[in-house]
């Protein structure tokens, strides 16, 4: 049996999806470019994002890549950025523009409480230097799902530009570009959409993005000769992820052939309702009230028992072919399991027995 992941990413895929990338395209070949040409006009569909003002913007590395080549590309020089954050992916947003050069201001949140727009608000009020605002919408290191629909409309009214990181939520969580307002919305290939790693894409307002002619501090991230030379050519300006992309154009007819969004969501939910029962019923108290938990991954608290040790627990669930998730909290010890992939209840059902069955041979009792 193949190993499942149970994690943010990368993920359980489906068998096409694998062998989807079994052919070798070349990267300036006419096949390939219209491949490109198809995953960018349907990721823009996915999004429920109009051609006329919006385009995707496939960019070679991770979501982490994704996320600099916007930061820094979009940023003027005398420019300043507001992140408010509730955890360890909001405040790498801040490293990554700090990194840059680009003045940065922190608005830190407890990890176990979503973003407040009024506080957004009134740091919007309070500094007429802040030009851009970056958030995370699901904050993987606990599951939380911030509105962003809500800070959205703060940042608009303030007339400031809002960038959204969207990894580990475009796909399976509805997002609704325009009523809130984003500008640029980054995602990772490897995420719900349930590709492979390889390249992150980036979905930007046109005219957002037009303005920011020269406001690039990188060769390679350049989000602007990105999105100029795909237009002009279909090609990227650099060596493309051929066997990723190729990948991820199969799982998006799975996404499609799902029911979409709505579709995968469900399935997801379903992940989630059915770890969130067993963990209970096995003793685990998950880091966030049920109200602010999303279903894409969740964040329990290691258990008290002093038997208990998560890289021992890790090593006995990986060998039983279950593959979880390290905690990345400050506040508290605990660990993740995703319910995003290839992944189905019965599946989740799987993995509670796994863990029950480690347990028992640790001698560990969760409560």
């Amino acid at each position: 049996m193949d190993t499942l992941l149970f994690t943010p990413g990368p993920l359980t895929t489906s068998r096409a999806v694998k062998e989807a990338m079994l052919i070798d395209v070349g990267s300036r070949d006419e096949t390939f470019i219209r491949i490109v040409r198809e995953i960018r006009d349907e990721v823009l569909r996915v999004a429920g994002a109009p051609p006329d003002r919006f385009t995707t913007i496939p960019m070679q590395g991770s979501g982490t890549f994704g996320l600099e080549a916007v930061i820094s590309s979009v940023m003027p020089r005398e420019g300043k950025l507001l992140v408010p954050a509730n955890g360890a992916y909001g405040a790498r947003l801040g490293r990554i523009a700090r990194a840059a050069g680009i003045e940065t201001e922190l608005l830190n949140t407890p990890e176990d409480r979503r973003v407040d727009p009024t506080r957004v608000e009134a740091a919007l009020a309070r500094d007429g230097r802040i030009t851009h605002v970056a958030m995370v919408h699901c904050e993987t290191s606990t599951g939380m799902l911030n509105p962003i629909d809500e800070v959205g409309g703060v940042v608009g009214r303030a007339a400031r530009a809002y960038i959204v990181d969207a990894m580990s939520s475009f796909g399976a969580v509805p997002i609704h570009l325009e009523q809130a307002g984003i500008d640029y919305l980054v995602s990772s290939s490897n995420k719900c959409i349930e590709g492979v790693p390889g390249f992150s894409f980036i979905i930007a307002r046109s005219e957002a993005l037009a303005a920011t002619e020269g406001f690039a501090r990188s060769l390679s991230l350049d989000l602007l000769a990105q999105v100029k030379q795909l237009d002009q050519s279909g090609q990227f300006r650099f060596t493309p992820p051929t066997h990723a992309i190729l990948a991820f154009r199969q799982a998006l007819r799975e996404l499609e052939a799902e029911g979409g969004v709505d579709g995968r969501a469900a399935r997801y939910r379903s992940n989630h309702a059915t770890l969130r029962l067993g963990m209970a019923n096995l003793g685990f108290e998950s880091f966030l009230p049920e109200a602010d938990q999303g279903y894409i991954i969740t964040a329990y608290r290691t258990p008290r028992d002093p038997a208990f040790d998560f890289d021992e627990f890790y090593r006995r669930l990986s060998g039983r072919g279950f593959v979880i998730y390290p905690g990345s909290l400050s506040a508290a010890d605990c660990f993740r399991i995703g319910t995003i992939g290839r992944l189905f209840p019965k599946d989740i059902e799987h993995l509670l027995e796994a863990i029950a069955a480690t347990l028992a041979d640790m001698g560990v009792v969760p409560s």
